[in-house]
């Protein structure tokens, strides 16, 4: 009996060792100098990372400048976005970002969206970030909004909203989630 507890306490320590060796870490507001774009964010970004020069100069401008759908903005509270995670892939090198991405920081600010369940994610003019996170969302194009369920993905704008409007495109999106992704959650194995 106490050779057996032995194996499964050193299993259980070489598991968790190697579990912390491969963990990966993330580096926040990560800016890079390039020969053709000058400053250009890569990877995983906060969202005050925008309101800061260069960036600012279009940032600032297109997130006051939007006039938002209120219907849309309604239909998002009784759809309840704020429940759902979103994944956003840019770049600050694109000028689709350059338009879209301060119209969705300002619908989610409006929502009082939070901050814990929103991932920015800048990418190289490759569509490429560090960590590599253009690959597990199979993204090549920016931007691409990404909104998930209980890390299911729902739906995703890409490259600009089809309706003309992020919020309106949302709405769509959420619509479809039919409780779809819980039914396949908890769905029984026969």
């Amino acid at each position: 009996m106490k050779k057996i507890i032995t194996r499964i306490v050193a299993v259980s320590v070489l598991a968790i060792a190697s579990q912390q060796l491969s963990a990966q870490k993330v580096v926040v507001n990560r800016e890079v100098e390039t020969t053709n774009d000058g400053k250009m964010l890569l990877g995983h970004q906060l969202k005050d990372q925008f309101t800061k020069e260069p960036y600012a100069d279009w940032y600032v401008k297109e997130f006051n400048e939007y006039a938002l759908d209120q219907k849309a903005i309604t239909e998002l509270k009784k759809s309840k976005l704020n429940s759902y995670n979103i994944i956003v892939f840019m770049g600050t090198w694109c000028e689709d970002s350059h338009r879209d991405f301060p119209r969705l920081m300002r619908i989610l600010d409006e929502l009082k969206y939070p901050d814990s369940r929103l991932t920015i994610i800048a990418v190289n003019r490759k569509k490429e970030s560090p960590t590599g996170d253009e690959v597990r969302y199979n993204v090549h194009k920016v931007p691409t909004i990404i909104v998930e369920k209980y890390g299911k993905e729902i739906g995703r704008i890409i490259e600009m909203p089809t309706t003309g409007y992020i919020e309106r495109d949302l709405v769509e999106i959420l619509g479809k989630d039919d409780r779809s992704v819980i039914k396949e959650i908890f769905k029984k194995e026969n």
